[in-house]
């Protein structure tokens, strides 16, 4: 009974203390084995005795992978007591066994083969065991690859997973197939349209508390055998949320962030490149931390190809990456953008134009976005204008969202000078705006006199075309007529009003330059502002832009 006592006691401690011991030294502390019982048991002292009987074996064993718990267990089982073998200790006593030659020929039933068989009764079989076995290897790491114990560990994880891929976490609904159906092709269950990006309702998240070297050798594994992609993906996404997507305090040390700069790199090169299995939104996250850690140029170079491929299912919000270092001037990274937009060009291979229209569309509104940062150089705004206007040719898009980034522009720099607003209006096509942007432009100031009057013509073009038609229709000839008076008499008034403003600009042009005419500059400003509606009281807050024109109205 007191025998038994002894073993349950987990700080048990054998009373008389031998005359010749085995010192070790593990983490600080001094533990004690009996020589002789010890080197009954392990061939490699009986051995090291044998050559050299003076020697401290003390000394010769200094480098034994072991710690406390481990010595603890080997001396129970020397002196013969029962052994408590668990998942988290059976690897470590493993690896001390074998460095100590604990093996059957040297003595029957011994202690390496008793952990062996523990391995593959109780941990191999099943799921979790073998994980977290797999995870006590990071301390011993050298010698549990040089047993075979880390291989033995992953295989058996992956062939469960090559068994039921759900052990991994349910695929993240597919963003590009739009098969809302329940069953996939290979008979698992697609995760709800609804489903967040991490749910912590998945099946699994045990790899999660492996250490990323293991990590990585697990999911390589698993790749190369053929796992299914979208299971790889889910799993890998929820490995980014815990060491990746955490949020990092501004005191974050070099370590952490070296840290995390190696996890981003490590996790990039593991993500499939099967389009769809992954969404915009965890790419561009991995992209945003990929920027700001200042991971390697085919890191981020590889996420970018990624998301390049899939661009017509982003949000415009996910395309405003803010811009890194101290040396940047504007707000967002447009050149990162641009590669993207690059990618997507260059590898697009979806049926028909819907893709094509979705990223015109992102365009013009990542554009409008853009137009506001007060910093953004006018070269940018007018390379994106031209790879909006390139994306919506030949499509029925209208040129309203070109038309509201130029307005949004306009407004957040009004320091421009007239033929810089001619240049930036060279975009716009008037003929492929709505009658809602034609009448808003027909009165905004911040235009260019060309292409308000412009606007105005093509206005009065398409109304005569919409009579036209009602009239070849035989339909609603009055109310037709009604709407043309209103319409005319309107854009009658407009064209008047700038009509008097050129010609306002060319008296005051002439009193300029006439040396003899001594007319106040200010009078001339105040009365134009009368016309246009302006209540500034100095030329430089009016939002009046007018363009010299070569032909003169007479009054």
């Amino acid at each position: 009974m007191a025998a038994k006592q002894a073993i349950e006691c987990h700080t048990w401690r054998p009373k008389a203390r031998p005359s010749s011991e085995v010192q070790f030294q593990i983490g600080g502390s001094v533990f004690n084995l009996d020589k002789e019982l010890l080197a009954a048991k392990s061939e490699k002292l009986a051995k090291l005795l044998k050559e050299s009987p003076h020697e401290n074996p003390s000394q010769l064993l200094r480098d034994i992978p072991a710690d406390q718990d481990s010595l603890e267990i080997v001396e129970r089982f020397c002196q013969g007591y029962e052994i408590n073998l668990s998942t988290e200790n059976v690897v470590r006593v493993t690896c001390v066994s074998h460095y100590l030659g604990m093996t059957e020929s040297h003595c029957p039933n011994n202690l390496l083969n008793k952990t062996i068989v523990f391995l593959e009764q109780e941990i191999i079989p099943s799921w979790s065991k073998s994980i977290k076995a797999l995870k006590t290897t990071e301390n011993v790491l050298q010698e549990a690859l040089h047993l075979g114990l880390v291989e033995y560990c992953v295989e058996s994880i992956v062939s469960k997973v090559l068994e039921d891929p759900r052990l991994l976490g349910e695929p993240i609904k597919d963003p590009v197939s739009g098969d809302d159906s329940d069953e996939n092709d290979n008979g698992f269950r697609q995760a709800s349209v609804r489903r967040k990006l991490f749910d912590h309702d998945w099946k699994s998240e045990d790899l999660k508390i492996l250490s990323l070297r293991l990590y990585e050798y697990i999911i390589s594994t698993m790749l190369r055998r053929k796992v299914p992609q979208e299971y790889v993906a889910a799993n890998i996404c929820e490995y980014a949320k815990k060491w990746l997507f955490c949020k990092r305090g501004d005191d974050a040390s070099v370590y952490a962030e070296n840290s995390q700069r190696e996890i981003v790199e490590v996790l990039e090169a593991l993500l499939p490149h099967q389009k769809g299995v992954l969404p915009c939104t965890f790419l561009f996250g991995m992209l945003h931390f990929a920027v700001v850690l200042g991971a390697k140029p085919e890191c981020k170079n590889g996420l970018e190809i990624r998301i390049g491929n899939q661009l017509d299912h982003a949000s415009v919000k996910d395309l405003l990456i803010p811009s890194q270092g101290y040396s940047k001037d504007e707000r967002y990274d447009t050149g990162c953008v641009t590669r993207i937009l690059k990618n997507f060009y260059n590898n697009y291979t979806g049926p028909g134009d819907s893709g094509l229209l979705s990223v015109a569309e992102l365009i013009d509104e990542f554009l409008a976005e853009i137009s506001a940062d007060i910093d953004l150089k006018m070269t940018t705004f007018m390379e994106f204008a031209d790879m909006a206007v390139a994306a919506s040719a030949e499509t029925p898009r209208t040129s309203d969202g070109i038309y509201r980034a130029i307005d949004i522009y306009l407004d957040k720099h009004r320091y421009l000078t007239e033929s810089q607003k001619e240049e930036i209006c060279r975009f716009l096509d008037c003929n492929k705006m709505t009658r809602e942007a034609c009448e808003h432009a027909a009165q905004n100031n911040k235009l260019p006199t060309r292409v308000v009057v412009q606007v105005l013509f093509i206005g009065q073009l398409k109304l005569r075309d919409e009579i036209a038609k009602e009239v070849k229709n035989g339909g609603g000839l009055l109310k037709v007529a009604e709407a043309e008076e209103d319409v005319v008499t309107e854009m009658e008034e407009i064209g008047n009003k700038v009509l008097a403003l050129e010609r306002e600009c060319s008296a005051m042009r002439r009193q300029i330059s006439c040396k003899n005419v001594k007319t106040p500059k200010k009078n001339i400003w105040k009365e134009m502002k009368r016309k246009l509606g302006c209540a500034t009281t100095s030329i430089h807050e009016c939002d009046c832009h007018v363009k010299k024109k070569k032909k003169v109205h007479p009054k």
